[in-house]
């Protein structure tokens, strides 16, 4: 069984951050459960650029209110606590955050190794473990 604090994972080498966003992995693929999970908190009134070539992602807002802007369609859709979000088909995107923020659980697949950040393209590369 894996038993994980967030406060905990948040004082630990698991918490990757960023411009617009900090990042608590949770759980990794060296957990081995073909996915992994985390903690985001999107900071107040920011936009950020994200295309996950390579992963599909699973995000459900826990607190505060943004926007999600796909790029192939111009799409707007609103987020809110209790919105569900997923991108099934590596959708290009902006992610906007109001005033409060954003906090969100997500979920990975392939699943993340820990240290991946957003390239110039948005994209997280696909790790091995070792960070290859």
């Amino acid at each position: 069984m894996i038993v994980r604090k967030l406060n905990e994972c948040r004082d630990s080498d698991r918490l990757v951050s960023s411009e617009t966003w900090d990042s608590t992995r949770m759980l990794l693929k060296d957990d081995s459960m073909g996915f992994s999970f985390h903690i985001t908190r999107i900071f107040p009134n920011t936009e950020t650029h994200i295309w996950y070539k390579n992963h599909l992602e699973s995000v459900y807002c826990v607190s505060g209110r943004g926007e999600i802007e796909t790029t192939l369609d111009g799409k707007v859709y609103q987020i809110e606590p209790g919105t569900l979000y997923v991108l099934d088909k590596n959708d290009e995107h902006y992610l906007r955050a109001f005033d409060q923020g954003l906090e969100v659980a997500c979920v990975f697949n392939p699943p993340l190794t820990g240290q991946e950040v957003h390239d110039k393209e948005g994209v997280y590369p696909l790790l091995v473990e070792g960070g290859s």
